[in-house]
């Protein structure tokens, strides 16, 4: 059975034909119940008192705001007409009652917030009639009917679900606490409010005590229902952790949260302080921060107004502050957030957890008028405090560009853990991966990259396989392809030796090593490095890759890569390269047979055919494709008798979960030591309306590895006029002071500082 409730008010007409300035003075003045009448000051988390008289004062003079506002209004004023459903729980993740459920405590939030701006009681009884209606189910609900979720909700499948719902709902009960008797608040926390946190958290020490996405959204969660009903021994739950057998209860650290046996810290802070660097990198990556960001946040913003003397903006050096402005330089130029571990495709700054993060940061962290440029691309803002922050300063001109530029953010909880390189350089932006693994969401990817122009991916990262919310690919989750391809190593673009993910594709294994940074340097923008050494991926075997983006004269930039490889056997080594595009040209030859096979048996091979094979004379081969009406070449330098493999993602993928993409894989076989280095050039368009292809052709003319040992790597590299060019990295010192001096080809070269260009 289901609940489905219509609500139909005398009044109601008046919220449809009066425009936003009218229903300004039309306020419903009508009293409220004298038990609600109480010392009490509420709103108090997300909306202030203060804060709400401030954004009546404003109303119709921050355009920004009364737009958001409007939207709210429209959206709100539609769902009270039709009215809403409490469905009992069944489905996963893009299924009628999930999304029902998602959409309630969106609705409710909204709701809310609208009744303490505009002062309409239709708005707050929608909110107390949604509330009693989930109040009078949640006690039949038994454990949620899909068992996939190590810890399973009671509305939704995952206690994750349930958390995101009580975090929402906790500000639509702060909004309307005083429009409430004490009966019904009674009735609300009695049936409702306690239960659900009890489950979230005690029911489930497994999902709420984790360092983890997960955690931060029931941690969250317990604590804004905590802080709205005034409930400190409850907050305390939250902010360090439940007390279940195998922790020890009555022993807490310095800083109040409770310790684990075996060491590990658990709660909201834990949250904070392990997985954000100091920099603010997250390290499960952009697309999971983006997700985290807002219940980091928004329990953050509650905390601050609520109880200021946690001083929780200031926690770890104002980590959480630092850790939006991270996020966003973590983005394309689109705004579209790099690939780095699980990650959907097309995320971007623009979703709502965002829009909520950027108002929170400019409104506590000191008014930094470049997140104001981004709020206006995003156009809109949040209905409370810190989006009123955002809208008044927008509307009095205060707003500049944000600004990014190349920049490398650490991971680890003290930023001693490997990091991120972002290279930027016109509008071209490297992306190189040296982090840790990232927890469960990591990826077998040390020492990969990718690269954009435009905010378009020209060389990708696949991301995740999963239909985020489809129900129709397995229940809008991940998918058995996310294991079997998109975390192994060979769905990067990194090496891969013997066929074999980094860390046999163990999550035990690669937990406990990250690669090490090793040059960051961005002080001449013309020739911008990053270099990072990964030792323990394959045990025995050393790579250290560096890639430089170089701004030579008015022509574009391009891109040098240079993989070293030192083992103490032979092997097999793969490098794949992801480009993405319709292939023009190669300079090699190759066969390609009538049906494809499979490239390999497991460890990801599985999911690829080999359409056709080459084999390398020994001189550089080029790629050439086509992407956006723009030319791009890859050459590379192989040795004779190189496997040059032409590949596409989509073997043993009988349900088609994955995306049909080609790659170029240079392989070498029984080979212990080696360098493998390559250009990528941006260096044409096609015009399709004039059939004109203009510089088609890629500009380098050779690229050789010159001079190579334990202590140098050379490489040269001569452009169609005739121009060379040589890098020499120091693969020992990478002190900006030492000094230099080795002789190549007769000829000698000193300089200062850890690489050498000319």
């Amino acid at each position: 059975m289901t609940l489905r409730m219509k609500y139909y008010h005398n009044h109601l007409l008046c919220l449809f034909v009066l425009s936003l300035g009218l229903l300004f003075g039309c306020n419903d003045t009508s009293e409220k119940p004298t038990e609600a009448s109480n010392t009490s000051t509420h709103p108090s988390l997300i909306l202030t008192s203060q804060g709400v008289k401030d954004i009546r004062a404003n109303l119709g003079n921050i355009p920004i705001f009364d737009k958001t506002l409007a939207a709210a209004q429209k959206e709100i004023d539609a769902a009270i007409k039709t009215g809403f459903d409490v469905p009992v729980p069944k489905d996963y993740s893009g299924g009628y009652s999930h999304e029902t459920h998602k959409r309630n405590y969106i609705l409710m939030q909204k709701a809310g917030v609208l009744y303490q701006i505009l002062d309409n009681e239709i708005y707050a009884n929608f909110v107390k009639d949604m509330l009693f209606a989930y109040a009078k189910q949640y006690p039949t609900l038994p454990i949620h009917p899909k068992t996939r979720s190590y810890a399973r909700g009671k509305l939704f499948w995952q206690c994750l679900n349930d958390s995101n719902w009580l975090v929402y709902a906790s500000q639509a009960y702060d909004c309307i606490y005083e429009y409430l008797t004490v009966e019904e608040r009674n009735t609300l926390e009695t049936d409702l409010f306690r239960p659900f946190a009890d489950h979230i958290s005690k029911d489930n020490p497994q999902f709420f005590n984790r360092v983890h996405n997960h955690a931060t959204w029931g941690n969250a969660a317990v604590g804004m229902i905590a802080l709205a009903m005034g409930d400190d021994a409850l907050l305390d739950r939250a902010l360090n952790g439940v007390q279940v057998e195998n922790f020890d209860a009555n022993e807490k650290d310095n800083d109040g949260g409770y310790i684990r046996k075996n060491g590990q810290k658990i709660g909201f802070y834990a949250n904070i302080n392990e997985p954000f660097s100091p920099d603010g990198y997250f390290t499960e990556g952009p697309y999971y921060q983006r997700y985290a960001s807002y219940p980091f946040l928004i329990f953050a913003q509650a905390l601050q107004n609520k109880k200021p003397e946690h001083k929780v903006f200031e926690y770890k050096d104002s980590v959480l502050l630092k850790s939006v402005n991270a996020l966003l330089n973590l983005s394309n130029a689109k705004g579209e957030f790099f690939l780095l571990n699980d990650a959907q495709k097309g995320m971007s700054y623009y979703n709502a957890s965002l829009i909520s993060a950027v108002n929170i940061t400019y409104h506590f962290g000191g008014n930094n008028p470049e997140l104001l440029s981004i709020a206006e691309k995003q156009g809109k803002v949040t209905l409370d405090d810190s989006g009123l922050s955002v809208a008044l300063d927008i509307a009095a001109g205060k707003a500049k560009p944000f600004d990014k530029k190349s920049i490398e953010l650490s991971d680890g909880a003290n930023g001693d853990e490997g990091a991120v390189g972002i290279l930027r350089s016109d509008d071209l932006e490297v992306v190189f991966k040296y982090t840790a693994h990232g927890l469960s969401h990591g990826h077998y990817d040390k020492l990969s990259f990718a690269l954009f122009e435009d905010g378009e991916e020209v060389v990708q990262d696949y991301g995740m396989s999963r239909y985020v919310n489809v129900e129709r690919k397995g229940g809008g989750n991940y998918l058995k392809e996310n294991t079997t391809w998109a975390k192994q190593s060979i769905s990067h673009n990194t090496l891969v030796q013997n066929e074999t993910s980094h860390f046999k594709g163990k999550y035990d294994i690669g937990s406990q090593h990250h690669s090490e940074s090793y040059i960051f340097n961005t002080d001449n923008y013309n020739v911008q490095v990053a270099s990072a050494k990964e030792y323990n991926a394959y045990p025995g075997t050393k790579m250290h890759r560096t890639m430089v983006i170089i701004k030579d004269g008015d022509a574009k930039p391009y891109i040098l890569d240079i993989l070293k490889v030192e083992s103490e056997q032979n092997h097999q080594y793969d490098l794949p390269f992801y480009y993405l595009g319709q292939l023009i040209h190669t300079s090699f030859e190759y066969k390609k047979p009538k049906t494809p096979s499979v490239l390999g048996a497991e460890n990801g091979y599985q999911h690829l055919y080999k359409e056709a094979t080459g084999i390398s004379s020994g001189d550089n081969i080029k790629l050439n494709w086509l992407l956006n009406n723009k030319f791009y070449t890859y050459s590379a330098v192989t040795s004779k008798n190189d496997e040059l493999i032409i590949a596409r993602i989509g073997a043993s993928d009988p349900e088609f979960n994955l995306r049909n993409e080609p790659a170029l894989i240079l392989r070498k076989k029984n080979t212990k030591n080696t360098v493998f280095a390559s250009i990528i050039e941006s260096h044409g368009t096609y015009d399709p309306v004039s059939e004109l292809a203009i510089n088609a052709y890629s500009n380098i003319k050779t690229i050789a590895v010159v001079y190579d040992t334990e202590e140098y790597t050379a490489v040269r590299f001569e452009n169609k006029a005739g121009e060379s060019h040589l890098f020499i990295i120091s693969n020992i010192n990478a002190s900006e002071e030492a000094k230099h001096a080795i002789k190549i080809n007769n000829k000698n070269y000193q300089w200062i500082g850890s690489y050498y260009f000319k």
